[in-house]
């Protein structure tokens, strides 16, 4: 149904903000939060620098992951800021 009325991608985008918390954990969870997500691009605002410099190393895995539990890869790149 979503297909044919064109909205795959903004359900994807949906899907994805709904289970950023459960792929990165509690943890990660309160320090971060969901700016926006187009062009498969995922901004993630950090609470401080050193929380930024930590997810940076971390990015590749949670990109992996966040794809692996969408079944999908729509999810190209995280921006942290």
């Amino acid at each position: 149904m979503c297909q044919t009325l064109g909205l795959t991608e903004a359900y994807e985008q949906y899907k994805t903000l709904q289970i950023w918390n459960s792929v990165v954990g509690e943890t990660i969870s309160a320090a971060t939060s969901i700016e926006r997500f187009s062009n498969g691009q995922l901004f993630i605002r950090v609470k401080n620098p050193a929380w930024r410099m930590e997810l940076n190393f971390r990015k590749q895995d949670i990109l992996q992951r966040l794809n692996a539990a969408l079944e999908s890869s729509i999810v190209k790149e995280i921006i942290f800021k």
